[in-house]
């Protein structure tokens, strides 16, 4: 099974990519809000409960994605290069694929500040994340999680299958078409 991972800082446009790349491949898109929204219906963002459950979903939704009949898995992540924790959090999600971290395809997305809070606010994110639709406090939200986290590679990535995209001035049809074309990824 191929697993690709799309991260990047918030607003970068993982899940348009990933829409696009699934549509291309066939691939299924396990996009990070589709667990974040659903469990914001009862839970406080980061709460113990929410980021237990949080974990735990997205571990049983993988799990059993492994075991169905899905030839590759795309998945969206903010990922804090700085805390360790992020990194061993992808691991143990992999287990249930029996795919190492070494395996997995990753597309790091990268985009100006400037750039990313013009798309905080396109109809796509706002149809699909209904926690970003508060636009001030998720671009103060962008600019907190900038300043706090490493969140592009900066050229030091540790694991072989990587690229990297300015997304600056591309759709994500282009980018999902570059992805398609490194990876060798075959679809449909």
């Amino acid at each position: 099974m191929d697993v690709i991972v799309i991260f990047g800082p918030p607003a970068v446009g993982k899940m348009a990519v990933g829409m696009e790349l699934a549509a291309k491949t066939g691939f299924k898109l396990f996009h990070n809000h589709h667990v974040i929204e659903l469990l914001l219906n009862f839970f406080e963002y980061g709460s113990p409960g929410f980021n237990r459950l949080r974990r735990e979903f997205r571990m049983r939704i993988i799990e059993e994605l492994g075991k169905s009949a899905c030839h590759g898995i795309i998945f969206t992540y903010v990922w804090a290069l700085d805390c360790p924790e992020d990194e061993e959090e992808l691991k143990h999600y992999f287990t249930g694929l029996d795919v190492t971290i070494e395996q997995v395809k990753f597309i790091e997305l990268y985009a100006d500040q400037k750039t990313r809070l013009e798309r905080n606010s396109t109809p796509l994110r706002l149809a699909e994340k209904k926690s970003k639709r508060d636009t001030d406090w998720s671009a103060g939200n962008l600019l907190q999680t900038d300043a706090r986290y490493r969140l592009n590679s900066e050229g030091d990535f540790p694991y072989p299958h990587h690229l990297w995209i300015d997304n600056s001035g591309l759709g994500p049809d282009e980018v999902a078409d570059i992805a398609i074309s490194h990876f060798n990824i075959s679809g449909r």
